[in-house]
């Protein structure tokens, strides 16, 4: 009896000891499996947040243009330019970072100080430094059509944008998204804020007298584009009707004669008149057609905006306009009348008494040097900031 209590005993508490062991390992299975569902959780969480960071910086910003996208070309600094490492040692003047070279035409950036004498400011073109730039020059017909080449946004506080265009309305393609992007404008245009064009100079006590150039040539024309797409239709049929009435000597890669640089003066200067037709009509759209005869000693026929608007510009008896004759016929038979009347014709030549016309540059790859130094020497002389409020609207109105 006392050996059957005892094997029962022992039984009991053998059952006891088990049934304490299974719930102690069913609890520690029940903890396991709450922790991994916890770690798993925040391991999902945490890969969520990354993704979605990921995403939200290579978004593009609904306030700023894409990020550019370097053309081999202007990745890397143009050869032949002389920029040291600018981003390593900069001077201490204001710098104006060239974005674009316009039609890819590139000069020596240290023209500005040689030909004119404009030292107050940095030009480059190393994108390197573009955080640093006071100012940035931007081409507008180098501009692509959805805005990807433009300069990383947002710009540095300082750093004012230059919107550089020097074609006529009829000749500009019309980007979306540039109406309010802009700081300044640099164009042909009086009001614009950095306006460029070969001006007159008043002459400073008495100056040389005025000689005038030998002529062979009555009436000349220089021109290398006659496509009626960019608006020149109206003086090429002008041109057409003149030629009924007077011989005009014709020059330029429209016409097949092409004429070296070192000629194009002197052409100019053999000729009495010299057809100074824009290729549209536009407000102050009155370019280095007219300074060429004015710097050559010949007297410029112009076609282009109303006279009131060339006299903006230059004396008012410095040239001739097509509009103050009823038809294509009666300027004819006054330049022919001219021609013979040597007093009547030296009279367009008297405000050489006060003023003198600089020689513009006529190599092709300085075609926009003479724009881009002057905008340069505004950024190193105007430390004003301002906006340019809806760009198109001015330009186009």
């Amino acid at each position: 009896m006392e050996c059957r209590n005892d094997v029962s005993s022992r039984s009991e508490y053998s059952t006891s000891t088990n049934l304490l062991t299974g719930a102690k390992m069913l609890s520690s299975i029940y903890l396991t499996g709450v922790i991994r569902v916890i770690l798993v959780s925040i391991i999902s969480l945490g890969g969520f947040v990354v993704l979605f960071l990921m995403h939200y910086s290579s978004a593009p910003s609904l306030f700023c243009p894409p990020l550019p996208a370097f053309p081999p070309q202007y990745s890397e600094r143009p050869q032949g330019q002389h920029n040291s490492s600018l981003a390593k040692t900069l001077p201490d003047k204001p710098i104006m970072l060239l974005w674009f070279w316009p039609e890819h035409y590139r000069f020596d950036l240290s023209d500005c100080a040689t030909l004119f004498n404009i030292d107050s400011c940095l030009l480059t073109d190393d994108r390197s430094i573009y955080n640093k730039a006071d100012g940035v020059l931007i081409f507008h017909k180098s501009i692509k059509q959805d805005l990807s080449n433009l300069p990383r946004s947002p710009r540095p506080p300082f750093q004012k944008w230059i919107w550089f265009h020097v074609e006529s309305p009829t000749n500009t393609n019309r980007l979306s998204g540039l109406e309010n992007l802009f700081n300044l404008t640099l164009s042909y245009r009086q009001d614009a804020d950095i306006p460029i064009r070969w001006r007159l100079t008043a002459r400073k006590g008495q100056g040389e007298d005025f000689v005038l150039p030998k002529k062979d040539k009555l009436v000349c024309w220089i021109v290398s584009n006659n496509n009626p797409a960019t608006g020149s239709g109206q003086r090429y049929n002008y041109y057409r009707e003149l030629l009924k009435h007077v011989k005009v000597e014709v020059f330029g890669k429209a016409f097949g004669r092409f004429l070296n640089y070192e000629d194009y003066y002197d052409t100019i200067s053999s000729c009495k008149f010299y057809l100074s037709f824009e290729n549209s009509v536009h407000r102050d759209y009155i370019t280095e057609k007219l300074n060429g005869p004015l710097a050559s000693g010949t007297v410029p026929v112009v076609l282009g905006p109303p006279r009131q608007n060339y006299e903006d510009f230059v004396p008012g008896d410095s040239f001739i306009h097509v509009n103050d004759f009823p038809d294509v016929k009666a300027l004819a038979e006054f330049l022919l009348k001219l021609d013979k009347d040597d007093e009547a014709y030296l009279h367009y030549f008297q405000w050489h008494e006060h003023f003198s016309a600089q020689r513009h540059l006529i190599q092709q790859y300085q075609e926009f040097t003479h724009a881009i130094c002057y905008a340069c020497d505004h950024v190193g002389t105007h430390k004003e900031y301002r906006v340019v409020h809806n760009l198109y609207k001015w330009y186009f109105g």
